[in-house]
């Protein structure tokens, strides 16, 4: 194809498009490694199989058996639940139904997930980001002078890539100075990892809150691409105007009312403990290695710590087939890497990797200290 074609179909593009810095998911990075702890997947495959066969019919828009079962795992009625591909179909869902393109702003408090931001600027709206604060708390007075046009807010808790809870009292701040002006949506992506900090409680004092969930991670399936959004009916109607005829196909609407069984949610909860005892391990263990500077608190399936010359630690570990996650570019999150929590035997690895690597004033040659320096979690 010839250039003035090229660019002919690039001036065809609207102008956001073209503009855009599409997600850097974990995939699109690459890499060519056999210890893959940057994309927060459970690392084992669960063995489920097909009991469907109707790949001749269009599927359920909302299939009935995994609302169901999902409804009665949040402890919620049918009509609050909506099931979408994966949570970031619920994040562009959300947009969608509630701001204008041109007009309409949504807001965010980086460092958090990529993704809203992405979602925003393809469909046309704002992004309004308020920082969160040096302990990662909200910075509540910032937000509500910054919510002049916003109609949706974007909170996500436990947080990605820091790993740390939102306080209650912080969530229901907004939520209070939000009434009336805008859908507050919470992401408890990892919320498995600390059920008792989930809101879904909140939704009958709450009319504008959507809760934001996935089965990617505690329930070891990223690759199917299922998330939830739950919320009053009345929220998840106007969801539903705005939502594909066919979301979720046969198979996937299958494995996922497997998963959500009496039997699956015992295998999530059991894999959940497993995963708490291997990341107490891990950050022990990180918190021994000269080149980590501080180990973050976590409440989810990976550990952020920042670490002495992290671009070289990455590499390091990236030539040694152990991929990890860069947050250098994120605010606030200069030296910090986040690792998923693995196997054991990948957790070792990456110790085994991180032992010999020199802390701040070391070279390669120092002799190993006695005494590894204090890093308390935040």
């Amino acid at each position: 194809m010839s250039n003035e074609k090229n660019l002919s179909i690039q001036s065809l593009a609207r102008q956001n498009v073209r503009e855009l810095t599409p997600y850097q998911s974990a995939r699109r990075l690459g890499g060519n490694g056999d210890v893959w702890l940057n994309a927060n997947e459970y690392p084992i495959a669960p063995q489920f199989e097909l009991t469907a066969q109707t790949f001749n019919r269009y599927p359920e828009c909302q299939p009935a058996l995994v609302i169901e079962r999902y409804a009665a795992y949040a402890g919620l009625e049918n009509d609050q639940v909506l099931v979408s591909r994966g949570a970031d179909e619920g994040i562009e869902l959300l947009i969608r139904a509630f701001c204008e393109p041109g007009k309409d702003a949504i807001l965010y408090c980086p460092p958090t997930y990529g993704m809203y931001s992405v979602s925003a600027e393809t469909i046309g709206v704002e992004g309004r980001t308020v920082q969160a604060k040096e302990d990662w708390s909200l910075d509540l007075p910032a937000i509500e002078a910054a919510l002049e046009g916003v109609k949706l807010v974007y909170v996500c808790s436990p947080n990605n890539p820091t790993g740390n809870l939102i306080d209650p009292a912080e969530l229901r701040a907004v939520l209070e100075m939000t009434r009336g002006r805008a859908i507050v949506a919470i992401d408890e992506a990892y919320i498995e990892f600390c059920p008792q900090a989930s809101v879904t409680g909140w939704l009958k004092e709450y009319p504008h809150l959507a809760i934001l969930r996935t089965l990617s991670k505690a329930f070891a399936l990223a690759g199917l691409r299922c998330g939830f959004t739950l919320a009053n009916s009345e929220l998840i109607a106007l969801l539903m105007k705005v939502i594909a005829p066919y979301p979720l196909s046969t198979p996937v609407a299958d494995i996922a009312a497997q998963a959500l069984s009496d039997e699956g949610l015992a295998i999530m909860r059991a894999r959940v403990a497993e995963i708490g005892e291997t990341r107490a391990w891990l950050k022990q263990q990180l918190t021994r290695c000269d080149c980590v500077e501080q180990v973050f608190t976590s409440e989810t399936n990976y550990v952020l710590a920042r670490f002495t010359a992290s671009s070289q630690v990455f590499k390091t570990l990236w030539d040694q087939g152990i991929i990890l996650r860069d947050q250098n570019k994120q605010p606030g999150l200069s030296g910090c890497l986040r690792i998923t929590v693995g196997t054991h035997e990948e957790c070792r690895r990456v110790i085994a990797a991180l032992q010999p690597l020199p802390g701040a004033g070391q070279t390669a040659a120092s002799p190993d200290k006695n005494t590894a320096p204090s890093k308390e979690p935040m």
